[in-house]
């Protein structure tokens, strides 16, 4: 779709899930097993045919950077646009923009080089199959100024908390855009608008010495704008702490939500080479998800194991999620833990956390 360009901003998506970034944004911590979180909103532009995506970052990219690469696995290592890692650039003495204005301020020839009229906004803290094709023809039709994606949710929960909820009416018309934890309207943090109206709207905002783009322009001004809303259907989860990580991430042991999430829309992440799984004949594994790489020969439910893990004899793992390259010993018990990337737990530990406060292990630690 050369019509539309992408903008992911993680500038607000530092330090929420505590340990696991630590060393690293909130858009680059693992997922399910081989993928990272920002993974699928990219996946949804490469599915929508977007041929031009910007990431504005600030801090703690680098693993972000080595993850992305060129864009090949979205098809985004191109000679002409592609994929674009844009962090803010303070060498303009002239410069009076502030937060997440300031990358778009600083990067305005991004916008101004490519050919794309219309700009699809988003965070990677919504995971979803959104068909950004089917919103951007709905945005059409509906001659908005700006439309705005959101989903029905069941049932609350408390990563929705900080989360903007909208009124729709029942032409598609967003009526209210507010924070009333009652709501089950949630707005996923995406939107399609013209891009000359998008950098007319930004500068407009950096003149008054604001610094939100969504707060500032949008929701300040929602009586004054055209906005429609997009209802979205399909899989989605917020992970916006620890505790959401930990639930969202488990819920895909059950068959219908890894398919809801993973065979509606093609995801794609970076390719590693790796052996197959190898189960030594005391391993016991049972509803859990095991990349390649794995080699186990303990018990392990309920968990997700990703690249490269070894739970050795006598060891045993219940309701976990084991990032790459960990080494469980011999006779360790793990329940209700994440162990981040390159985690070494000694032979007879036992380390136990709670269903709704799992024990997290940062990255490089030895117990």
């Amino acid at each position: 779709m050369k019509k539309l360009m992408g903008v992911i901003n993680l500038d607000h998506e530092l330090d929420v899930l505590n340990e696991l970034t630590y060393f690293r944004c909130g858009a680059a911590v693992p997922f399910a097993g081989r993928y990272r979180l920002i993974d699928f909103v990219m996946s949804n532009m490469m599915n929508a045919g977007i041929p031009d995506i910007a990431l504005f970052v600030r801090r703690k990219y680098r693993s972000l950077m080595d993850h992305l690469g060129e864009g090949r696995p979205w098809d985004l290592d191109r000679k002409r646009g592609g994929l674009f890692i844009l962090p803010p650039d303070w060498n303009d003495p002239s410069d009076v923009s502030a937060g997440e204005l300031q990358h778009i301020y600083n990067n305005q020839d991004f916008f101004e080089r490519g050919s794309a009229e219309y700009i699809v906004y988003t965070g990677s803290q919504h995971l979803s199959n959104v068909d950004f094709t089917k919103v951007y023809k709905y945005h059409l039709e509906q001659g908005a100024d700006i439309t705005l994606i959101y989903t029905k949710v069941d049932q609350l929960k408390p990563e929705h908390q900080p989360c903007t909820r909208i009124d729709v009416d029942e032409g598609g018309w967003v009526t209210d855009i507010h924070h009333e934890r009652d709501h089950t309207h949630i707005y996923m943090d995406m939107f399609i608008m013209g891009k000359e109206r998008f950098l007319q709207m930004v500068n407009q905002c950096i003149a008054h010495e604001e610094s939100h783009f969504f707060r500032d322009a949008i929701q300040k001004n929602q009586h004054r704008l055209k906005i429609a809303g997009y209802e979205y259907k399909g899989y989605h989860a917020v992970i916006n702490s620890i505790e959401s990580y930990y639930r969202n991430s488990l819920d895909l042991l059950n068959p219908e939500k890894y398919h809801s999430l993973f065979r509606e829309q093609q995801v794609n992440t970076k390719i590693k080479y790796e052996v197959p799984a190898k189960y030594l004949e005391t391993a016991e594994v049972s509803n859990s998800l095991v990349a390649n790489g794995c080699q186990i020969g303990g018990a392990v439910e309920n968990s997700i194991l990703f690249r490269g893990v070894q739970v050795k004899e006598g060891a045993r793992v219940l309701n976990s999620i084991i990032m790459q390259k960990c080494v469980i010993e011999e006779n360790v018990v793990l329940e209700n833990v994440i162990l981040d990337k390159d985690v070494t737990i000694s032979s007879g530990r036992k380390l136990k956390g709670d269903v709704k406060k799992p024990f997290v292990v940062a990255k490089d630690t030895v117990i």
